[in-house]
């Protein structure tokens, strides 16, 4: 099966099914499957400049990751392709996925140690905890927080159920994240604050929400638009909450501009690539400490002397229960 006389076409892929995604492209919609090659690399060795202009491949290996393709990709594909001699059997086909700007990934738990992107190309993640039931799990937020500054993608913390009484440690919690640099948006789906102010801020832009059952995300959806949140859970049911792989995603647009997607199970997420001794770089108070502790760079933050960023929490400069996230993420 070969492209060579087929004109290739760009789109992004809003929905995935198993082994089947939907492009959006100049206004309508191309089902496609995806070329066996984007699940190869090819491995070349070093070149030498008294060689000829070409390299000779001397394996193909498979690529690190469950899905070469993710909800939001940029893709070129190619349509119409006979599929096996019979002109009846003819597929659309992604042929390529084009650079990510960003992109949210997590680690598969199998033994390969796959990565699994699960979205690419957002504007911004929209981190979702409860203010009061279920309890809020600052830890869980702070990983997303984590997760989207390794992504070097914005994020916005929405705090639901603000109808009901915060905890004293979730006040204190959502003024620390303020001082960081954080916005931070109480909301009420029964109510209707922050409704306006949430449907603002995603307007226009490409969202991931993040967030576990039960806080809400759905009746916070429903109030920014009609149903929507109605139509993002039944994708959820569908997929099931908590699955390492993510087989069925799917990015909805908003009347107001722009699209949101539920990135459901998150919980088993995993930094890529990040060393313990990066991870506080992804907190941003921390940030600007790293390197100045008496071990420098060297320094776990956790039980060293003369480590800047524990005398900061002393001092009040660090929220204490930023700290207690950085720890239980760094040992887990």
């Amino acid at each position: 099966m070969s492209d060579q006389h087929h004109e290739t076409q760009t789109g992004f892929v809003y929905k995935k099914l198993p082994g089947t995604y939907y492009v959006e492209s100049g206004g309508r919609t191309v089902v496609c499957a995806i070329s066996s090659k984007l699940r190869k690399v090819l491995l070349l060795p070093p070149r030498d400049p008294k060689s000829l202009p070409y390299y000779r491949v001397y394996a193909v290996a498979d690529i690190k990751s469950i899905d070469p393709v993710a909800i939001g990709d940029e893709v070129r594909f190619v349509e119409g392709l006979n599929a096996g001699g019979d002109d009846t059997q003819r597929v659309n086909l992604i042929v390529e996925v084009l650079p990510r700007r960003n992109a949210l990934m997590r680690l598969a738990t199998d033994q390969r140690k796959l990565q699994q992107v699960v979205v690419a190309n957002v504007d911004q993640v929209v981190a979702v905890i409860a203010g009061a039931k279920p309890v809020p799990d600052l830890i869980m937020l702070d990983r997303f927080l984590a997760m989207a500054e390794a992504s070097d993608i914005p994020a916005l913390i929405c705090i639901t159920k603000a109808d009901q009484p915060f905890r004293d440690y979730v006040t204190q919690a959502i003024n620390a994240y303020r001082r960081i640099g954080y916005t931070v948006i109480e909301t009420s789906a029964l109510d209707g604050r922050g409704v306006a102010e949430v449907r603002a801020a995603i307007s226009g832009q490409r969202s991931a929400f993040v967030g576990m059952s039960g806080v809400g995300k759905t009746s916070l959806l429903n109030a920014v638009q009609p149903e929507l949140g109605l139509r993002v859970n039944a994708v959820n049911q569908r997929t099931g909450e908590g699955r390492h792989t993510t087989s069925h995603l799917e990015m909805f647009a908003l009347e107001s501009g722009g699209a949101i997607v539920d990135t459901p199970g998150m919980r088993e997420f995993a930094l890529w690539e990040i060393e313990g001794n990066e991870l506080a770089l992804l907190f941003r108070e921390m940030n600007p400490l790293v390197g100045t502790c008496k071990f420098g760079a060297d320094c776990q933050h956790v039980h060293e002397p003369g480590c800047a960023i524990k005398q900061a929490v002393e001092a009040g400069e660090i929220a204490e229960s930023r700290y207690r996230s950085y720890v239980k993420i760094l040992t887990k």
